[in-house]
């Protein structure tokens, strides 16, 4: 290999960092749950439909927003992609309830996921954190002390999801299609902000502590 190859090679992004840029960071993660957030709230107040067109609309002022400050629009198409999903089950079954099944197993599915991780001793937690704030690094693979940190995150993180999983799941087979929206809300935003801000303190914390080893 030569070293203009060598050089080229060196400088394109790794996989992480690549996901990094098109996440978007905390930004992306946020804007991307706002259409679901609004249409949860209005199909409490209302029907499927109404809900449908509000988070439509919701996606789409993002978007047209993005687009005015020519910025990305994906985080808005990917917001606006994860309601579909569910709106095409509850209008293949005809039960409004139905919206929330792909976010139950979803949910299942990241929590056996982060176990299986931590089990392989690749946690999870420590690569969405080098996605989301680390720009791709997946330097802390090879630093003890923030291994040991992100196994431990990752199965209080796999914990959480599958109470909410629990939780859910006991609504929607209960029928119980209004506790099942406040429960979606409820075990989306306060537990998630509360994980984060543990996240980074834990992640923090060892960071100096394994600095000051080195």
């Amino acid at each position: 290999m030569t070293d203009v190859q060598q050089e080229e090679q060196a400088a394109l992004p790794s996989f992480s960092e690549q996901m990094a840029e098109q996440l978007g960071g905390v930004r992306g993660l946020v804007e991307s749950s706002i259409p679901v957030f609004v249409f949860v709230v209005v199909n409490m107040v209302w029907h499927l439909r109404p809900a449908l067109v509000a988070s439509v609309a919701t996606a789409l002022a993002m978007a047209v927003y993005r687009l005015v400050r020519r910025e990305s629009v994906r985080h808005a198409v990917n917001g606006l992609f994860g309601i579909l999903i569910g709106v095409a089950f509850a209008w293949k079954t005809g039960n409004a309830k139905d919206f929330y099944l792909p976010g139950i197993l979803i949910s299942l599915a990241y929590a056996v996921a982060m176990i299986v991780s931590v089990l392989v001793r690749r946690p999870l937690v420590g690569w969405f954190w080098s996605v989301i704030a680390g720009g791709g690094t997946t330097r802390w693979r090879d630093e003890p002390r923030l291994l040991r940190t992100f196994g431990w995150l990752t199965v209080l993180w796999a914990s959480v999801w599958l109470a909410k999983v629990a939780i859910q799941a006991g609504l929607y087979l209960a029928n119980q299609v209004t506790a099942l929206a406040v429960a979606r809300l409820a075990l989306t935003y306060p537990p998630y902000i509360l994980l984060a801000a543990i996240t980074v303190f834990a992640v923090r914390r060892a960071t100096r502590e394994q600095s000051a080893a080195d």
